[in-house]
């Protein structure tokens, strides 16, 4: 089972990602965390990777792509993937298509988080995490067990990104719909487009998510 998890920054791609790697034993290929664990890897790809993101520049679609391919052939991802922060843009899932095909393998959904925008901006301010394990939180949706110590690790030492308040989320949010809005005609004219309403609790968008997989 193949996936992609479209939305806007605070939608909740990363908790319901989380959910379906564990529920449903795929690999999660978050962009963020695909970057970094080649740029440590040592590989000569890897190496490249860390040299650009040392020097503040973007790496290419090419390369993106072409991590994304070593990761969807390892062992870890022998049950599927679900794919969280790409593609970002139509030529990035024209490029997707095109590596995929060549792999033998396909997407089977790609499953849009609908949301409001000032909604969001209101989730994404409020976002924290442990500054020892990454594990996530929120001030109102997400608050630790315990207060001020981390569930999974145990940690007491909490931070927050710099760029997690309103004036930059909004910019975010505009490039959004500017440049990943219209992959979701691009995917609704091949049939395997799906929306849940992302501003339901995370339980019952779980649910809906686990509706439409068993469909």
């Amino acid at each position: 089972m193949n996936l992609i998890l479209l939305g806007p920054p605070g939608a909740g791609k990363g908790t319901q990602s989380d959910w379906l790697r564990d529920t449903y034993n795929l690999r999660k290929l978050a962009t963020g965390d695909i970057l970094r664990e080649a740029a440590a890897s040592g590989s000569d790809l890897g190496n490249h990777v860390k040299e650009i993101m040392a020097s503040g520049k973007l790496v290419s679609d090419d390369i993106m792509i072409n991590l994304i391919r070593e990761c969807i052939s390892a062992p870890s991802s022998a049950n599927g993937f679900i794919l969280d922060g790409f593609p970002r843009t139509l030529a990035q899932a024209e490029a997707l298509d095109t590596m995929l095909k060549e792999e033998g393998k396909k997407l089977n959904h790609v499953i849009e988080l609908e949301v409001d925008d000032a909604i969001l901006v209101g989730r994404i301010s409020g976002r924290y995490s442990c500054a020892k394990c990454g594990a996530g939180y929120h001030d109102d949706y997400r608050k630790p067990a315990k207060v001020g110590v981390c569930d999974s690790c145990g940690s007491v030492e909490f931070s927050r990104r710099e760029d997690d308040n309103a004036s930059t989320v909004s910019k975010r949010l505009e490039g959004y719909h500017a440049m990943t809005a219209p992959l979701l005609p691009y995917y609704e004219t091949r049939g395997i487009l799906k929306s849940v309403d992302g501003m339901a609790g995370i339980d019952e968008v779980s649910r809906q998510l686990k509706a439409i997989l068993a469909a």
